[in-house]
């Protein structure tokens, strides 16, 4: 699947599950893991591991098998790998701790001289 297609793929997962606040970082050239980020937010810890199991099943209907994924057991954040797409569903709470937007923004205006 073409990174677009990945995309795309889980946006539509994303508002299927009616995940809040959802965000989009291209940090392609600033991470050696992946190109994309995209980071959402449940209302609940069920809500947020429901919406990354949503987001792990259209993975494999579409015929892409995750890299991986972490913190199911928990529920508080949980990570999904697609290679080029990396998903990050949080509580509120850890979003607003992790503020992953602001680290990723500041490490980009760093990275171009800002």
């Amino acid at each position: 699947m073409q990174t677009e297609q990945i995309i795309t793929l889980v946006h539509t997962a994303l508002e299927d599950m009616k995940a809040k606040d959802v965000v989009e970082l291209d940090v392609e050239g600033k991470s050696s893991v992946t190109d994309v980020m995209i980071i959402a937010s449940g209302t609940s810890r069920r809500h947020v591991m429901s919406i990354a199991d949503e987001v792990i099943e259209k993975s494999k209907h579409n015929g892409m098998q995750p890299l991986g994924s972490e913190g199911q057991d928990v529920g508080d954040w949980v990570l999904v790998d697609l290679g080029a797409v990396v998903v990050h569903v949080m509580m509120p709470d850890a979003r607003s701790f992790y503020d992953l937007e602001r680290l990723w923004r500041f490490d980009a205006d760093t990275a171009q001289g800002k």
